[in-house]
């Protein structure tokens, strides 16, 4: 790299770390997402042996306070998208929610209904839906036609396929999807 007129040699990497995330020559996840689920099975481990049983109100604010935190650290940058990942981290909220006292036999899908949580990766596929709102309806500073390309309807001369878009947002399946977990 020539700056300036002096010539620098950069070093060839396979990782660095960046404000607390790992990325990789490859840009896979891989190692984020084993950082992630390592810190919160520690936390997971220092909770038990606080608390031991817990009940479900409980459980809910460690989860949310002290584990869930570190498994979607800035998971806008590194979101996983391999199914390795994905069942890491999902693995991670699948152990926590059989900390609940009695909750051992009770099947993942419905611990978290009960708890009124959902996978994270539907959290994750949630907060998307959400940014993709809101830079199409210009919640944003971020001008739209950089990601999307308008194009006309032919059934509706002066609508855009953008603001179809965002009508489909507003139906009725969609907005319960987008709606917050309970607390």
């Amino acid at each position: 790299m020539n700056v300036q007129g002096k010539v620098w040699e950069l070093e060839e990497t396979k990782e660095e770390r960046d404000l607390g995330i790992i990325v990789t020559s490859n840009l896979k996840p891989s190692q984020q997402s084993v950082k992630a689920a390592s810190k919160a099975r520690s936390i997971l481990g220092w909770i038990n042996r606080h608390f031991g049983s817990l009940n479900a109100d409980e459980f809910k604010i460690l989860y949310k306070t002290y584990v869930r935190p570190h498994v979607e650290f800035c998971i806008q940058a590194w979101s996983p998208y391999l199914q390795k990942d994905i069942r890491c981290l999902e693995k991670i909220q699948r152990r926590a929610t059989k900390m609940v006292h009695g909750w051992k036999n009770i099947v993942y899908d419905d611990r978290l209904e009960i708890l009124g949580l959902i996978s994270l990766e539907k959290r994750r596929l949630r907060g998307d839906l959400i940014e993709v709102f809101k830079i199409l309806t210009d919640r944003e500073n971020i001008d739209k036609h950089q990601f999307f390309t308008p194009s006309l309807c032919s059934h509706l001369a002066e609508r855009t396929q953008l603001e179809t878009v965002e009508a489909e947002i507003k139906s009725t399946s969609t907005s319960e999807f987008l709606q917050p977990e309970s607390d």
